[in-house]
């Protein structure tokens, strides 16, 4: 393999590794900071419980994001300073406000958060969660804002060999950006809602098996309890209106997922067409929407592909909002690529191995072709299961079975699908550049930097292998940290985040069921940083 290619693997798996935490973090925090509004408005025992449970994996999924993030920053020093030479002018800026502005506000008034439950006022504590989980969507913001320039650099100017940035409005309100952002947000609401649904889901499931709720002959629940456990009443409103929230989001989330990724979409066939193209399996020009091809999606010259089942007019509409229009196929944008950036990489010393070689302008098809539609099904999968579950328990609770349990379970992992594929097809769709040519300004057009440029050229192929191998081992470790803490607190419901539900002489639910208030040594409900030990 070349430096090149393990250069693009390190920064691949870091990457879509830390963007799993990314959506929860942030769909999951507003969530949790609507139920403490919640609580806070009604007094209801049962919002507040809903606050604590998924407020305690909300922690334990940003305390991993936190640590997975930091390691992005720096490889754009260790493995692609040629690239960090090339736009540090433009990405200093977004990224800088991101971590003194959002980031900043974020971690300070998070800690707030978990250290002011009965020490703060309650609105003012309620204050501090609304603060950080929206300076966590205003982080989100400015990272789009970098990463869609990328996509389409905009506000700059070619001076010395270097990308400077003009106008730094430009790059904050790049129309690319003003999509990017409110389709990750969505993207978020749809992994926290399948979140919810899952979980909650297991608990109802639960409660069924162990006999505390049952159906009467029409069907209907018939709430049951198990006060000595922290399995009341309460309880069980806490998981059916868990379930039937994280569903309505879902659904919502998909919505609005579809909505801005067709806008998004009309963008990408404007400013990247090869990408679109490419997710397409266009080798022709034409109308028709792909929903199978098969053969060598990967081959430059497309002979191979053969389009099965297709939907006339749609990719037309997709790209002009129109079913008529032709839309250009890779047969059609190679030749114009290669008349305006050239057909071979220059000789120079800067590519390293790559210098001469001859540029493939079409990306990976089998990558983007396959991640477009992973993306779409995943995301319809899970809206369409959140529908059937808000069907399912409108009487109350779920059936008994245990296949339609471990469904619900393993639906968690539809959403985070939809949003990995979704980063994988923007990203690998827009090589071989790293900062992609814009055709929409005069002038601009030649601010671009292909992938090969970027690599830094004084890292060796057996430093970046180390770097990937090093990164992998101790990223599949804090993975596994992470689920582990997450099985724990999940199983262990409600008492895993307040141990003071399980009443004295009680069994016990929770994960640590001998640490409550009721017995010698216990800890308090409060100690939200319970789950570390």
């Amino acid at each position: 393999m070349e430096a090149l290619e393990i250069a693009r693997w390190q920064f691949g798996i870091t990457t879509v590794y830390h963007f799993l935490m990314v959506p929860l973090t942030i769909g999951l925090g507003l969530v949790v900071a609507s139920l403490q509004t919640a609580w806070v408005r009604t007094g209801k025992e049962e919002y507040l419980r809903l606050t604590k449970f998924w407020g305690k994996l909300f922690l334990i999924n940003f305390i991993m994001g936190v640590a997975t993030g930091l390691v992005q920053e720096f490889q754009f020093g260790m493995a692609w300073s040629e690239y960090s030479r090339f736009v540090g002018d433009v990405f200093g800026a977004p990224l800088a406000l991101e971590s003194l502005l959002a980031f900043f506000t974020e971690s300070v008034f998070l800690g707030l958060w978990i250290f002011g439950w009965q020490r703060l006022p309650k609105k003012l504590h309620l204050a501090t969660i609304w603060l950080a989980t929206g300076a966590s969507a205003l982080s989100a913001y400015f990272i789009l804002a970098a990463n869609s320039w990328m996509q389409h650099p905009v506000g700059v100017e070619l001076v010395d060999g270097r990308a400077v940035m003009t106008d730094i409005w430009a790059v904050l309100t790049n129309n690319t950006l003003l999509v990017a952002f409110p389709h990750t947000i969505t993207g978020a609401f749809a992994v926290a809602g399948g979140f919810l649904l899952g979980i909650s889901w297991y608990h109802l499931w639960k409660r069924r098996r162990d006999g505390i709720d049952t159906v009467d002959e029409k069907g209907r629940v018939v709430v049951g309890e198990n006060a000595a456990i922290g399995r009341d009443k309460t309880d069980y409103n806490v998981w059916i209106k868990a379930l039937r929230v994280g569903a309505a989001v879902a659904v919502v989330a998909f919505a609005g997922t579809a909505i801005t990724g067709d806008l998004q979409a009309k963008l990408m066939f404007e400013q990247q067409p090869m990408k679109m193209a490419a997710a397409e399996a266009a080798c022709h020009n034409g109308t028709s929407f792909s929903v199978l091809s098969v053969g060598d999606v990967g081959a430059q010259n497309c002979e191979d592909v053969k389009t099965l089942i297709e939907v006339p007019g749609l990719l037309s509409f997709l790209a002009n909002g129109d079913f008529e229009t032709e839309v250009d196929g890779v047969n059609t944008l190679i030749p114009e690529y290669q008349e305006k950036y050239g057909t071979h990489l220059p000789d120079d010393p800067m590519y390293g191995e790559q210098a001469g070689a001859e540029i493939n302008y079409l990306p990976v098809m089998s990558v983007t072709y396959w991640g477009f539609r992973i993306m779409i099904g995943f995301g319809a999968i899970a809206a369409a299961a959140a529908a059937v579950a808000l069907w399912v328990t409108r009487k109350g609770t779920v059936p008994q079975s245990k296949w339609l349990m471990r469904l619900a379970v393993f639906g968690i992992l539809a959403p985070f699908g939809a949003n990995s594929a979704g980063w994988i097809f923007t990203e690998m769709g827009r090589q071989p550049f790293v900062v992609v040519p814009n055709p929409s300004f005069t002038g601009i057009d030649n601010v671009f930097m292909f992938t090969a440029a970027a690599v830094s050229p004084g890292v060796s192929r057996a430093e970046l292998l180390f770097s990937v191998i090093s990164f992998t081992v101790v990223y599949l470790a804090l993975l596994v940290v992470e689920v582990r803490l997450l099985f724990k607190y999940v199983r262990g419901g409600v008492p895993s985040a307040m141990p003071e539900l399980v009443h004295a002489g009680g069994s016990g639910d929770g994960p640590d069921s001998e640490d409550t208030p009721d017995k010698p040594g216990g800890r308090k409900s409060d100690d939200v940083l319970d789950f570390a030990y």
